[in-house]
């Protein structure tokens, strides 16, 4: 059995139909709602290596997870 680091795990990435890249493993933030929660739970994700963090308008949580990537950039 061959076992994968986080780092491998990260960086395994599919390809979208228009060709793009995304990672293949990453953060589901459907109906996490609450701010400080989610504020909490993207920064940790980022810190620890996720680059896809899923989201979308029908989530209502696109405003907050912005921020944090903008913090966490800064």
């Amino acid at each position: 059995m061959v076992k994968l680091t986080k780092e491998q795990i990260l960086q395994k990435t599919i390809t979208l139909n228009n060709g793009v890249k995304i990672p293949q493993f990453g953060l589901g933030t459907y109906l996490m709602v609450d701010s400080k929660s989610i504020y909490n739970s993207v920064i940790c994700a980022l810190q620890n290596g996720y680059r896809h963090i899923d989201t979308a308008e029908y989530y209502k949580n696109e405003e907050i997870i912005g921020n944090v990537i903008k913090d966490f950039l800064a």
